[in-house]
């Protein structure tokens, strides 16, 4: 990175999970390390379900709700707490020129359309001329746009005034690794002082579960700790969670007096080909563009790993060559969210940051995380998706 580029702050956090609403109470219940997992709705799998939400406090209108789905309405709430977070919402005169950068899904599926429409196919004599009458008639316009993945950002402009550029990236966790590195990046290059980016997605779906499921990627019958599952009973924990961040050039943050909470230094991303040894390799190489500005002291890994094979292995290999720095998987905690995991992690390191150390270990019998005694100054986050996508970015003390 060119050294003449313009620091990227974090003025505002916009978090919602299982573990509840807002830093605090992410705060408090990381270091408590009680997971708020559900091995019962949606048995076998395991899930992260989203703490209960009050939707009015933060999207007023009940039409404005009613016509979203739930990881629209998750979405549209987390961004009203991140730009209340940043002391800037209801601002006409900010949220009418800030960018916005979304990660986000297709949408969800009608599962009682689906299920009519499979039921059906079983005793119709023409197939293709009963599937044709079921789009006809059971799919309105009004439910097939509700699958496009740009309504998150149409949305949290209608509510919150947000109307700036806007982008929406689709493509699970590469999509958050690279929605983050490209808004930190606009804002270093001079092209945007002020950025909301992040997320949401709903885990709580059962076509969600049965996909993932039967490629072998959700973890089943009993919840583990991140590093405690393995490739014979392993998995990703699927959650409901949004998460966003405003991001803001220094001086653009001084001259509104805003205090930031913590720097965002660098964000890289990549997409290593699924070769053995090749996400560790990925991540060695852009750890070669950060370790100089590392210090070993003070800093700590804050691990998006989601214990999905072989992913999780190797990223494993990589962390155990930097063994000096201590170790916290987050989805141990939240679970697994895909598109907007890498913004929540960010999100949870800024916080983590600010208190200046790290929140408690979870019980994992692994050994991976370990007690830090020191200040916490740095904390280097970690982005590895199920499949493709990896990134990692350097969040760094506010000052």
């Amino acid at each position: 990175m060119a050294e003449n580029r313009r620091d990227v702050v974090i003025t505002g956090i916009g978090i919602v999970s299982t573990l509840g609403e807002g830093p605090d109470a992410h705060w408090q219940k990381l270091n408590e390390a009680k997971p708020g997992a559900d091995t019962q709705s949606f048995a076998p799998c395991v899930v992260h379900p989203i703490v209960a939400i009050d939707f009015d406090k933060q999207i007023p209108k009940k039409g404005d709700q009613r016509q979203m789905e739930p990881w629209q309405r998750i979405g549209t709430y987390a961004a009203g707490l991140a730009l209340e977070n940043a002391g800037i919402k209801g601002n006409a005169d900010l949220t009418g020129r800030m960018d916005m950068i979304i990660a986000a899904g297709g949408g969800e599926r009608d599962a009682t359309v689906d299920g009519a429409v499979l039921t059906g196919m079983r005793t119709a004599t023409n197939k293709d001329q009963f599937i044709n009458e079921r789009l006809m008639s059971d799919l309105r316009p009004t439910l097939f746009l509700a699958q496009l993945s740009n309504l998150l950002a149409g949305n949290i402009s209608i509510v919150h005034g947000v109307t700036g550029s806007s982008r929406t990236f689709m493509g699970e966790e590469a999509a958050g690794i690279d929605a983050v590195r490209i808004a930190a990046g606009r804002i270093q290059a001079g092209q945007s002082d002020i950025t909301l980016v992040g997320g949401a997605h709903n885990g709580e779906r059962k076509d969600l579960l049965m996909l993932y499921t039967s490629g072998g990627y959700t973890l089943k019958n009993k919840y583990r700790p991140v590093w405690d599952r393995s490739a014979q009973d392993g998995g990703f924990a699927l959650a409901s969670l949004g998460a966003f961040l405003v991001l803001e050039s220094r001086e653009h943050a001084t001259a509104r007096g805003a205090a930031p909470i913590a720097r965002l230094s660098a964000v890289m991303a990549d997409s290593a080909r699924r070769q053995p040894g090749a996400i560790a390799a990925a991540l060695d190489t852009m750890w070669d563009k950060l370790a100089v500005k590392v210090d070993d002291k003070h800093a700590a890994f804050i691990s998006g790993a989601s214990g999905a094979e072989p992913a999780t292995a190797e990223e494993k290999t990589f962390l155990a060559k930097h063994a000096a720095l201590p170790v916290r998987a987050t989805g141990s905690h939240i679970g697994h969210g895909l598109e907007p995991q890498f913004a929540m992690n960010i999100a949870l390191a800024a916080l983590a940051l600010k208190h200046g150390k790290l929140f408690s270990p979870v019980s994992d019998s692994s050994g991976i995380e370990k007690p830090m005694t020191g200040p916490l100054t740095q904390a280097v986050v970690t982005g590895v998706g199920h499949w493709r996508g990896e990134g990692l970015a350097l969040v760094e003390a506010a000052n």
